[in-house]
């Protein structure tokens, strides 16, 4: 046991940073895990995508909308929002230009600032916020010491490859995929269900 000070509760109930990162599938659907048992919990929930086109609807979305109506109806669960912060793709960067994809991440960013520093969430799920970080849009010192120094209790997850060091050294949790082995090698496109 770590000389802390801290009581087994104290030290169990300790709010997290959890960075998912690496080159395989499963980072953004992990923190939508971690999210849905957060919901079970009674949190509320703040999803922001990241570098996701305004138009993508991925199935994680609907889901989580849908609970967040089911809570609003019944009180079951926690509160949902779900923001999407940028217009690009992450590996094909479409609409606009780079310095529009840049604002609209800082604005992302400060928004979220924002809200940790109100304690507006228990969870929050950054998905794809490395990407922002590793371009240069974002200061990492900036985000590790936001974090860093939030207050109450909130856990933040966040995803994406090229996680920064500083990121990954500040993180409590962090999760790399690897890939051993992938349809779309072989051709195969991406289906219903299975990416979306």
């Amino acid at each position: 046991m770590p000389a802390d000070g801290l009581t087994t509760r104290q030290r169990r109930n300790r709010p997290l940073l959890v960075v998912h990162t690496g080159e395989m599938k499963g980072k953004s659907t992990a923190a939508f895990g971690m999210a849905l048992r957060g919901w079970n919990q009674g949190w509320s929930i703040g999803v922001f995508q990241f570098v996701k086109s305004a138009k993508w609807r991925v199935g994680e979305e609907t889901a989580f909308r849908a609970l967040g109506d089911l809570h609003e109806q019944t009180g079951q669960g926690g509160p949902v929002e779900w923001h999407k912060m940028g217009e690009g793709w992450s590996w094909a960067r479409k609409q606009g230009t780079e310095e529009d994809h840049a604002a609209a991440a800082l604005e992302g960013w400060r928004e979220i600032a924002r809200r940790i520093s109100e304690q507006r969430h228990g969870l929050y799920v950054l998905d794809e916020f490395t990407y922002p970080m590793h371009w240069g849009w974002v200061d990492v010192d900036e985000v590790v010491a936001a974090l860093r120094d939030r207050p109450g209790h909130q856990h933040v997850v966040i995803t994406g490859r090229y996680a920064p060091q500083a990121l990954i050294d500040a993180a409590d949790l962090v999760m790399e995929t690897t890939k051993v082995k992938h349809p779309m090698d072989a051709g195969q496109k991406g289906q219903k269900g299975i990416e979306w």
